[in-house]
């Protein structure tokens, strides 16, 4: 199976071609550049380098959240335009999940990770992974044992260590590195891991999700905001002062 695959959860971003669980290719994007003045292009000019363009492509996996809510329906919308024009199936990937993935690569079952991305105003988007085993990047090999939240750090690290969650050997994302002193008073024996390109990890799991049957029509892709929009918070304060 060969799937493109597209990542516009941070400013970077960047695109991937996956064949046969194999990364091909894959390239960071400009994060000086906006995705809308990227994109498709970049997408265009992978698949030129490879050979091939996206009519050959067998499914369209996308990173579907959290994120910046413009980057991600850039993002989104551009794959469904090509997964319509060539009938093709897409696969969303939670970008919490890629993270994880990534970080529990060599860990073995049983490890805890954390995931963070940074959510602008002093907030991260996380989430708690548990390691299964599974192969790396079938969608079975991380267990949630934290859902995806936005918060700030230190109501994050506070709760966590309220509840007696299990205490994560290593954290990864951006959030987790603009944050690391908080992380670190909280969690000092734990290891922090930066940001990595994600859509070769989005690729191999929109891949795994197909082998189980976990692909739709590209309709049905809906972002993974976590946060409400601004615009949806300031109509229901005008609706409740009404």
């Amino acid at each position: 199976m060969r799937v493109l695959a597209l990542d516009t959860s941070t400013r970077a971003g960047g695109v991937a071609l996956v064949e046969d669980n194999r990364v091909l290719d894959e390239r960071p994007g400009d994060a000086a550049r906006t995705h809308g003045e990227r994109l498709p292009r970049e997408i265009l000019d992978l698949l030129d380098r490879c050979g091939l363009t996206s009519a050959d492509v067998d499914l369209f996996a996308v990173a579907s959240g959290p994120g910046s809510f413009t980057g991600l329906r850039i993002g989104i919308a551009t794959l469904q335009g090509l997964a319509f024009v060539h009938r093709r199936p897409m696969a969303a990937v939670s970008a919490l999940e890629a993270l994880a993935h990534v970080a529990g690569g060599e860990l073995p079952p049983g490890s805890v990770v954390g995931a963070w991305m940074d959510a602008q105003r002093r907030d991260v988007f996380s989430a708690v992974y548990r390691i299964a085993s599974f192969d790396l990047f079938d969608p079975r090999r991380l267990i949630e044992i934290d859902p995806p939240q936005v918060a700030a750090p230190a109501a994050i690290l506070e709760r966590w260590r309220t509840a007696d969650l299990d205490p994560p050997g290593v954290f990864i994302g951006d959030g987790a590195s603009a944050f690391a002193d908080s992380i670190g008073a909280t969690y000092p024996d734990a290891r922090l891991l930066p940001h990595p390109a994600l859509a070769g990890a989005v690729g191999r799991i929109g891949a795994a999700q197909a082998a189980q049957g976990r692909i739709t029509e590209p309709a049905a892709i809906r972002p993974l905001y976590i946060r409400r929009p601004d615009a949806e918070v300031e109509r229901e304060k005008r609706q409740t002062t009404r």
